[in-house]
């Protein structure tokens, strides 16, 4: 959450000419639900579930970039998955500089909502120390810590291009 995912991937697969996914966007068009529904109706074992299932459909498209919420990872086999299907990039961002930028959504994230600055640390820190070891297995770990405008988007995408 947080880490450019949606923003760096949609560039990138312009450029790449690929079709681009982002994954949660994905499952609510195909349950016609928002991501946050899905998880209060079917709790999250259901909603991983789903999950699980179109990131398999999504991957077997050919020409396409996804990018997953911050959890797909973390469940099932998805890791092994999507590493079996294509290059895997992990968005490596500092606890501090993803603070900073979820503290301007911090409103449209139900999960953030009601947080001050010290607990959103907290539960980034802990989400991600939690994470850490799936996203490691990436087959690229890319410092994407500076983005704080077009340009600097536009400079990791460029060096992702390169990578990829």
């Amino acid at each position: 959450m947080g880490a450019g995912k949606t923003t760096v991937g949609r560039l990138l697969a312009r450029r790449m000419g690929l079709s681009f996914i982002d994954l949660d966007c994905y499952i609510e068009n195909r349950y016609q639900q928002s991501v946050s529904r899905l998880f209060a109706e079917r709790g999250e074992s259901g909603f991983r579930e789903i999950e699980r299932t179109l990131l398999h459909e999504a991957g077997s498209f050919e020409d396409v970039l996804i990018a997953t919420g911050g959890g797909a990872p973390c469940f099932y086999d998805n890791m092994e998955f999507m590493n079996g299907c294509g290059t895997t990039v992990y968005l490596k961002v500092p606890v501090g500089e993803l603070a900073a930028r979820l503290e301007k959504a911090r409103q449209s994230r139900p999960l953030l909502k009601d947080k001050s600055r010290d607990e959103l640390c907290g539960f980034i820190a802990n989400a991600l120390k939690e994470r850490e070891p799936f996203y490691g297995r990436a087959a690229c770990v890319f410092d994407a810590g500076k983005m704080n405008d077009e340009a600097d988007v536009r400079k990791i995408t460029d060096e992702l291009e390169k990578i990829l």
